[in-house]
């Protein structure tokens, strides 16, 4: 018999029969891991959906937000803002991150008056995260958190933030912290 129209041997149609389940079983988890933006799955879809109420700035008051600083602008020509912060105290009080729970809402001032959401942003003190979980960078979306030292402009200690433009585009990234569709229209401090 020819080697080339040999059948098969019992072992390696078995070998085939079950690394083909293995294989199928790779995929789904291969894809399910590429669809989900981190471990838990949560996109930025559901952050939206979480936030979606706060595009009324009365609600976002009501759930415990408070404006914070003042709106961060950045000097430098096409670099944009930051825009007007609402933070929630407890949260930022709160070592853990919780992406559908963001530590303040990112607000624009619009040109005839009132604010307009344009995004998230994670925050949390370091010392506070280092007590809790050791030295490591806390991470939400599968991205980890920026470190902000001491002294800066907003008075705080050291601390980790990550901004999430959820509400306005952003062509540098959706999750720089700077924004050049974002203004503070006068109201806020060069950076």
């Amino acid at each position: 018999m020819n080697a080339m129209t040999r059948t098969p041997s019992r072992t390696s149609r078995r070998t085939r029969r079950l690394l083909l389940p293995l294989v199928a079983i790779v995929a789904v988890l291969w894809t399910a891991a590429a669809v989900s933006a981190e471990p838990g799955g949560t996109s930025l879809a559901d952050v939206r959906a979480a936030t979606a109420g706060f595009h009324d700035i009365d609600v976002a008051i009501a759930d415990g937000y408070g404006e914070f600083y003042v709106c961060t602008d950045n000097e430098t020509p096409g670099v944009g803002a930051m825009g007007q912060h609402y933070v929630k105290g407890d949260l930022v009080g709160d070592p853990a991150i919780d992406p559908l729970r963001p530590e303040a809402l990112v607000y624009e001032p619009k040109p005839d008056g009132g604010w307009r959401l344009v995004g998230v942003e994670y925050v949390v003190l370091q010392a506070d995260w280092h007590a809790a979980f050791g030295a490591t960078t806390p991470t939400v979306m599968g991205l980890s958190l920026k470190a902000v030292d001491a002294p800066n402009r907003y008075g705080l200690p050291p601390f980790y933030q990550r901004h999430v433009w959820l509400w306005r585009n952003n062509p540098a990234g959706t999750f720089e912290d700077w924004n050049p569709n974002v203004s503070c229209r006068g109201t806020g401090d060069p950076a």
